[in-house]
């Protein structure tokens, strides 16, 4: 099955070829055909299984082909909601992408940030809307959105909305949308009010089912090294010189990151290449195909520039960062071991992204081994963790990251949504010697009549003041103003008082 064959239109086919894309998968080609037939749509899919474009193409399509562009003024006809600001941005993205030449407006709205940018975007039209639940109640309630005609209505994710308290949010904004719609229902599970909710709001609905990500990455092998942020270049070196690893896409956190480790790469002697937004549609071409010919052998990429790329015969996936949304290590991770070939993944975690971790085997329902005998084992006592390597993952896990760096945000916006705030913040608890605060270095104790010793550094010794006797022979206290020697008595002149104490 191709692209082609789904009956796209010679834009979105375009499109579609410029991000990569070359097969569809398999939630795409039970979707796209019933969506833009007009049919309702319920469809158990996990993220990571392509489902996004499922939604979008027929969306993109629908709305080319009637003309929508071209309306003055425009309204929202499209609605997807999703729990997350995380996703709605990459949801939003894959509109940009996959609707460059069909020019329709799309627009992205979420929680704990300014509304004001977004207002000004609401105003000046939009015709497909990308939200959250909160903040599209806000600015509903504001009487700046309006959803009277909205045509497309998609919910995804929905039983990760039960999780984070918003499905009576969505039932309130369901009220508010249009009764003659059509409705693309997306869930990873079915839970009882999950399946009463699909029940209430579809009509008719074609069901669609793919296979869990549990299956997907149980044919993959996977590992993890504990190691330090500035190590992981050693280590991804040291790893390289394995002959076994042909051929290796490597993915970062940001475009400076994947810059970075394929300039390290390069002067190491390795044949490497990066691939991000910032490189222009040839140069990613052209180092994609130089990757899949044997041309280099390391492809460093962000996740954004590698949708899309299917590379056969991958040998090994490397998480030189741990992406901080789950499914993305999934997407990551899906890109070896295709066709029943052995594939493996290996993942770089420093302290920070111990949650990430976490929260990443919470969804693939497995603990990804960690690999003890590593060269560049994490933390300063290097040598005592190689001599004792069953205690290592014991201590590694029970240290706790910094909130700050739980919950960055990836897209380089401030605030969060409360609600993801308290569902970001699960990370491994502390206790025991682990989270003990370290003892302060004993203070050697001086003899009641030893001589202080002057204090250092010029600013210092300008200031000084000492007991002394001054040059005309009486005693007396004499402040030095600088290292020249001049002295001046007590009352003449004094410094600041920079100590506290008079």
């Amino acid at each position: 099955m191709t692209f082609q064959q789904l009956n796209l239109i010679e834009p979105i086919l375009r499109a579609l070829k410029e991000e990569g894309y070359e097969t569809p998968t398999p939630i795409q080609i039970q979707s796209i055909p019933h969506a833009m037939q007009g049919r309702d749509l319920l469809a158990c899919a996990q993220t990571g299984t392509g489902k996004t474009a499922a939604f979008a193409v027929p969306i993109l399509q629908k709305l080319h082909e009637q003309h929508i562009s071209s309306e003055k003024p425009k309204v929202i006809k499209a609605l997807i909601l999703t729990p997350t600001r995380e996703l709605a941005i990459q949801i939003d993205e894959s509109f940009k992408a996959y609707g460059r030449h069909v020019h329709l407006n799309n627009l992205v709205v979420f929680g704990g940030v300014s509304q004001n940018p977004q207002v000004a975007s609401l105003r000046s039209g939009v015709d497909i809307l990308v939200a959250t639940p909160g903040r599209l109640l806000d600015l509903m309630n504001q009487g700046i959105v309006s959803i009277q005609h909205i045509e497309i209505f998609v919910l995804d994710e929905a039983d990760r909305m039960l999780d984070m308290g918003f499905i009576h949010d969505v039932r309130r904004i369901i009220k508010a949308v249009p009764e003659k719609r059509q409705t693309l229902f997306f869930s990873a599970t079915m839970p009882p009010e999950i399946a009463k909710l699909a029940n209430d709001i579809l009509t008719n609905p074609v069901k669609v089912a793919v296979t869990p990500i549990s299956s997907t990455v149980d044919a993959i092998e996977q590992a993890v090294y504990f190691v330090e942020k500035n190590r992981k270049m050693p280590l991804l070196l040291h790893l390289l010189k394995n002959d076994d690893i042909t051929s290796a896409l490597v993915f970062t956190r940001t475009k400076h990151g994947a810059n970075r480790v394929a300039r390290d790469l390069t002067r190491a002697g390795v044949e490497a290449s990066a691939i991000h937004g910032n490189k222009s549609q040839t140069a990613r071409q052209s180092a994609l195909n130089s990757f899949k010919k044997g041309g280099i052998r390391v492809l460093v990429a962000t996740d954004i520039a590698a949708r899309g790329i299917d590379i056969e015969e991958l040998s090994h996936v490397i998480n030189f960062d741990i992406p901080n949304i789950p499914e993305t290590y999934v997407h990551r991770i899906g890109r070896t071991g295709r066709a029943g070939a052995q594939g493996i993944a290996l993942s770089f975690c420093q302290a920070d992204e111990r949650a990430y971790l976490k929260d990443i085997q919470m969804l693939i329902k497995r603990t990804i081994p960690v690999v003890e005998a590593s060269p560049f084992p994490e933390g300063e006592d290097a040598g005592a963790r190689r001599e004792e390597p069953a205690r290592a993952p014991q201590r590694r896990e029970q240290r706790r990251p910094e909130r700050e760096n739980r919950n960055s945000n990836p897209s380089g916006l401030r605030g969060t949504n409360p609600k993801q705030q308290e569902s970001g913040r699960r990370s491994p608890t502390n206790n025991n010697a682990a989270s003990a605060p370290p003892k302060k270095a004993a203070v050697p104790q001086q003899p009641a009549n030893a001589e202080k010793s002057p204090k250092t550094g010029d600013q210092k010794r300008k200031w000084s003041s000492l007991f002394t006797e001054s040059s005309s022979g009486k005693k007396g206290f004499v402040i030095k103003s600088d290292r020249s020697g001049n002295d001046r008595k007590k009352g003449a002149w004094r410094p600041p008082n920079r100590g506290g104490k008079k």
